[in-house]
């Protein structure tokens, strides 16, 4: 088979697997050697860089991908350029590596608030602890992060800062990009090579020329309009959770996938959301509103199709402060008060600011400058394209609950809930997760946990290993509320343990008896055969909810290979480590 790096789609691979098993020695020798001298043809029509193309390192650090694809977009422009471009994953590099580095382009994400991205972890906190001398380093930030959190892009700053004072020279200022980050990525960018100087010496970089890879049909800005075909809940009668499975048909689109990726969803406010926030801005809908980089529309279509109108942070309340002079906000945002506005963002949206702070209502002009673009959501693909060809699945729990005295609701798990029918369309995109990944090796053993809706991306590795007859050992632990109930996919994963496609499951019902049990108690009660999983090689995965499960399966990872390996607290520490430095454990936590 082909590798699954290789560049191809998988349906391409696949194609290529079947016809290049039906040649003969003799014809497999004959094409590799016309394609050779086709390749050697090709090189020899594109011009050699020149010697003294200016080198240049770009660093990144990514969670969901985002900070990847932009250091390989980075690359490729500075290619373009006359630049010489390298590029490093934290996750591969040490800190001390840096001082081989004159030319240095940081890219990093913010993961939750103010915590670095799963791979770069290790980086970081090297990073940060080590002091390092680097004089001749001249470097430029570009952060990721998100306005909702406190510590908005809170690793790009403290790289930033950390290299100032290791010595290095800042070249041109750091950029923060809230999740519309396209075009301050593509700015900051451009200022940051002119920065460097002219990349090569011999000629200016606008004779260099490099055939550009085609672009994507279809992405965040073009999405594809994607029909529902099926929805189905997901929980029994009785339960208190809501838990759907969706399927979009992807036919014609051109859009592929792997196990592990992602669905980006782009939603619409739902009405009553919309009519709330006019009411609290005494306003009625039928206003004129300028939308930046849209244009103009009535303030009711905006709020509904092109504004973020619930994510309430400290950055809206700033713009505010400065619309409305209130005293009683001036208070809540000054240096003091920390923890009391921390405790007033918790549950609250934009509305309940508005009415907080501007009881005389606001402007359309002065509402529509509160709020940013309306942010696309990302789900865990549930389905392999080999066992559904032309679709894609999401297993999404509808969000609902009440806080202050409102219900509240999730934009995008309740748009598809509730406004989106079968049959309708649902503008759509693919996002590569190259951090999560089944094995290269169908042989290879694989763990996974995955509590809820965490499940999701389990569904696609059992299914993609199953369609490609793949032999390896697959674990799953599954937790919910309640077996009768909550049991997520209940007779798929029964037949694949009958078709042997799952070789073992461990379930926890948080609620069917007095204590509650959860997945980590059912990983230390496998503890010897799960660690001894791990020495025989398995990948160990986990999706769900970041802020408890995934730490608390860490924890018990961490108690089976100290009990189980006979090993300190920090030898089973750096063994974990080891873990994720080979990319076999791998975490999509949200």
């Amino acid at each position: 088979m082909l590798p699954e790096h290789s560049p191809f789609s998988p349906d391409l691979r696949r194609a290529l697997d079947g016809l290049m098993a039906s040649f003969t020695p003799a014809q497999r020798f004959w094409l590799a050697g016309y394609l050779s001298a086709g390749d050697s043809g090709a090189a020899a029509a594109v011009p050699a860089p020149a010697a003294a193309a200016t080198k240049l390192t770009i660093l990144y650090g990514s969670e969901s991908g985002n900070s990847e694809k932009l250091a390989d977009l980075s690359a490729k422009d500075a290619k373009k350029r006359g630049f010489s471009p390298t590029v490093k994953n934290m996750a591969d590099i040490q800190p001390a590596d840096l001082a081989k580095v004159e030319n240095l382009l940081v890219i990093i994400s913010t993961w939750g608030d103010g915590e670095p991205p799963e791979t770069a972890t290790a980086f970081y906190k090297a990073f940060m602890s080590e002091t390092l001398s680097l004089p001749k380093l001249r470097f430029s930030v570009c952060a990721l992060g998100d306005t909702s959190y406190e510590k908005f892009c809170q690793m790009g700053k403290d790289f930033d800062a950390r290299l100032e004072s290791f010595g290095a020279q800042r070249i041109h200022p750091r950029v923060d990009c809230d999740l519309q980050y396209e075009k301050p990525h593509r700015a900051w960018l451009d200022g940051a090579l002119a920065a460097f100087g002219p990349a090569v010496a011999a000629a200016p970089a606008a004779t260099v020329s490099f055939a550009a890879p085609a672009a994507a049909e279809h992405d965040k800005s073009n999405p594809f309009g994607a029909e529902l075909k099926e929805r189905v809940l997901l929980n029994g009668k009785g339960t208190a959770k809501e838990t759907w499975h969706y399927e979009l048909s992807l036919e014609g689109s051109g859009l592929t996938y792997e196990p592990g990726d992602s669905l980006g969803i782009i939603p619409v406010n739902a009405p009553d959301m919309v009519e709330g926030i006019l009411k609290a801005a005494k306003l009625v809908g039928t206003e004129k509103a300028s939308v930046p980089d849209i244009g103009n529309k009535t303030l009711a279509d905006a709020l509904r199709e092109d504004l973020d109108i619930t994510a309430l942070s400290r950055p809206v309340l700033t713009k505010l402060l400065e619309l409305t002079k209130s005293k009683k906000l001036a208070t809540l945002l000054g240096e003091g008060a920390k923890d009391k506005l921390k405790d007033y963002l918790h549950g609250r949206w934009i509305v309940d600011a508005i009415e907080d702070f501007a009881s005389k209502g606001l402007s359309p002009e002065a509402l529509v400058s509160l709020l940013r673009p309306l942010p696309p959501r990302l789900y865990s693909i549930a389905s392999s394209p080999l066992a559904h060809p032309d679709e894609v699945h999401l297993t999404i729990a509808s969000v609902r609950y009440e806080s202050f005295g409102k219900q509240r609701k999730g934009v995008a798990s309740t748009y598809l809930a509730d406004l989106v029918k079968r049959g309708d369309v649902v503008p759509v995109y693919t996002n590569q997760n190259k951090n999560f990944r089944l094995p290269a090796s169908g042989d290879t053993p694989i763990i996974m946990v995955g509590p809820g809706t965490g499940v999701a991306p389990f569904r696609a590795f059992v299914e993609h290993r199953a369609a490609l007859e793949q032999q390896g050992k697959s674990w799953l632990f599954f937790g919910d509320q309640r077996y009768t109930y909550d049991f997520l996919y209940q007779t798929e994963w029964q037949d694949h343990l009958a078709s042997k496609a799952l070789t073992k499951l461990d379930v926890a019902f948080s609620r069917d008896q007095p204590e509650k049990i959860y997945v980590q108690q059912r990983m230390l009660e496998r503890a010897k055969e799960l660690y001894a999983w791990l020495e025989e090689g398995a990948h160990f995965y986990v999706c769900g909810d970041a802020t408890r499960m995934a730490h608390d399966v860490n924890e018990a990872l961490l108690t089976v290979v100290e009990k189980q390996g006979g090993k300190s607290r920090e030898a089973a520490e750096a063994y974990i480590e080891d873990l994720k430095k080979a990319k076999r454990y791998q975490r999509d936590v949200y």
